[in-house]
């Protein structure tokens, strides 16, 4: 998640067709307001489009290590180029983007050589295309092409791999390619749009990636609660109430409200232990394995000055509305790169709360610093 007057989500789907796959990607922060995006596309199927995938997206990591405070995408570009094209065999090509988004100047420039026609949404639900402005990557490539965009009346991004589009439907007459544009306008997160594809596609054709971006405008809320809280097990008691009594107004699914309180108590939790009073897992797990957990955090809370703030923002999408949890602490946050390992790893004990939550919601988002995280639920309207 990325934070200032609007939230973006940043979600990423990748489905190999098999263990060696020609689609790879990454996502980099390179300032705070900063990031870059890529998906490459190893031309054809097997060992050899997939090592120039991985040998390519490896060394494309490396230089944004290397050239991070001195980032720019030319210098990336180019770079990348010089190390691939002596590797590559002399019919062999790469197809890939480069996006690179500054939130602070709502700018987009990109670098797409021979993938499918980007989509982006704007406020006023129109759909544009950004076509590649580059030739596929091969030995003989010599110049590539930046081009720059305003994304301020942007609200979503769709970044793919020829894969998605190309994949006959379950039909056999059409490709998925004639149901991307509504789906994705239709789709609110990324798990909609991946239903919408795997349901429609039957029988998966090729490696498959997209990268989903929504910018939650948060000025335009139809709904907007804040509240903010002491950091003690009294006010996660506090908490729970209020936050249940605001799911009681909004909506009769009692089985929506419940799983929301399940993740809102989990994450308020965190906020509270690892957040506000520090608490490390294996500290929490030594604690707990004494039996004086609860006596050390009240303890620990007396002279515990920090607070948490709630944020309820609910956002208006075709028939449904979206709710917005977000809860942020003062404390010095963590290290968010866990969480992959958390998400694939479910007999863990540690993060079994995130992944509780992940289960129980539309997805959850953590800001780079890992002090504030955000959590999606869906009410489903009549329309």
């Amino acid at each position: 998640m990325h934070k200032n007057s609007s939230a973006t989500l940043i979600d990423f789907f990748y489905k190999p067709l098999d263990v060696l796959s020609g689609d790879a990607y990454s996502a980099r922060e390179i300032t705070e307001d900063i990031q870059l995006f890529f998906i490459i596309d190893g031309m054809g199927k097997g060992l050899s489009a997939s090592l120039s995938s991985m040998l390519f997206t490896a060394y494309i990591n490396h230089i944004v290590d290397k050239i991070k405070h001195d980032f720019t995408l030319t210098n990336l570009i180019e770079s990348a180029l010089d190390y691939i094209k002596p590797i590559l065999l002399e019919d062999e090509a790469i197809s890939a983007d480069f996006i690179v988004i500054d939130y602070k100047s709502t700018t987009m420039h990109y670098s797409k050589f021979a993938m499918p026609s980007s989509l982006l949404e704007s406020t006023s639900k129109e759909i544009i295309y950004i076509k590649s402005n580059n030739p596929p990557i091969s030995k003989y490539i010599k110049t590539f092409e930046i081009s720059k965009m305003d994304i301020e009346q942007i609200t979503k991004f769709l970044f793919y791999s020829d894969g998605i589009v190309e994949n006959s439907t379950r039909n056999r007459q059409t490709l998925y390619a004639d149901y991307i544009k509504d789906d994705f306008l239709s789709s609110f997160t990324k798990d909609e749009l991946r239903e919408k594809i795997l349901w429609k596609i039957d029988t998966q054709e090729d490696d498959m990636t997209f990268i989903f971006i929504n910018q939650l405008k948060l000025n335009d809320s139809v709904k907007k609660i804040s509240q903010t809280f002491e950091s003690s097990l009294d006010a996660i008691d506090e908490a729970n109430e209020w936050y249940t009594d605001i799911w009681t107004e909004m909506t009769q699914n009692f089985k929506l409200a419940y799983n929301a309180g399940v993740v809102f108590s989990e994450l308020f939790m965190n906020a509270y232990e690892h957040g506000s009073l520090g608490i490390d897992a294996q500290t929490k797990n030594r604690l707990l394995a004494e039996d004086n957990y609860f006596i050390t955090l009240e303890e620990m809370q007396k002279v515990c000055k920090k607070k948490i703030t709630v944020d309820i923002n609910v956002q208006k999408h075709d028939s449904n509305r979206y709710v917005a949890t977000t809860i942020t602490d003062e404390g010095m946050g963590f290290d968010t790169h866990i969480l992959s390992k958390i998400f694939r790893d479910k007999k863990n004990f540690n993060g079994r709360g995130v992944y509780i939550s992940r289960q129980s919601s539309l997805g959850i988002y953590y800001n780079s610093k890992g002090n504030s995280v955000l959590f999606l639920h869906k009410i489903e309207d009549e329309a």
